[in-house]
């Protein structure tokens, strides 16, 4: 992992090549991560993979509810040649989720990026193919969200269907 002075200077020379992509940086418990701009999602991940990060593990997404920006994507990217890891974050308010898609540069976030629209209504624009891909395409909401309701479809077992009791009662 870049230790913290090594993740500022990445930082800079970011910041150097695409003015105001990095909004902050973070180094913790041995892990560097950089909060990017929406917009510089692309241009930034092409600048890390130049500086030797090139391959991309895993695409995320997550709900920091009820703060705003609500809704956020994580890239996490290897140097396999340093054995460096990186985190690149992004935030997107919940009335307008929308970042660009990754896969036309990085075909392994195809997935990944369906997932996220799929589990929390990120669209991914320029996405080759963005539909869901765990929930039916009629399913209405967005299940990892934190304000999705818990509850769930009483089940009437066969021998409790005489007494019209589900497993709730």
């Amino acid at each position: 992992m870049p230790d913290a002075t090594g993740l500022e200077l990445l930082a800079h020379d970011l910041l150097d090549a695409e003015p105001d992509s990095v909004l902050d940086t973070a180094h913790f418990r041995g892990k560097g991560a950089l909060q990017v701009r929406p917009e510089a999602i692309r241009p930034v991940l092409e600048l890390l993979r130049g500086k030797g990060f090139t391959f991309l593990a895993s695409v995320h997404g997550v709900d920091y509810y009820p703060e705003e920006p609500r809704l956020g994507v994580q890239y996490e990217l290897l140097d396999m040649s340093a054995l460096d890891r990186l985190t690149v974050r992004l935030r997107v308010p919940l009335d307008a989720p929308v970042v660009d898609s990754v896969t036309p540069d990085w075909p392994t976030a195809d997935h990944q990026e369906r997932e996220i629209y799929d589990m929390f209504g990120v669209i991914f624009t320029g996405h080759p193919d963005l539909r869901r891909i765990l929930m039916p395409e009629d399913y209405e909401g967005h299940p990892q969200r934190r304000d999705f309701p818990m509850g769930g479809e009483p089940v009437l077992f066969t021998k409790d269907e005489a007494l019209r009791r589900d497993y709730t009662q």
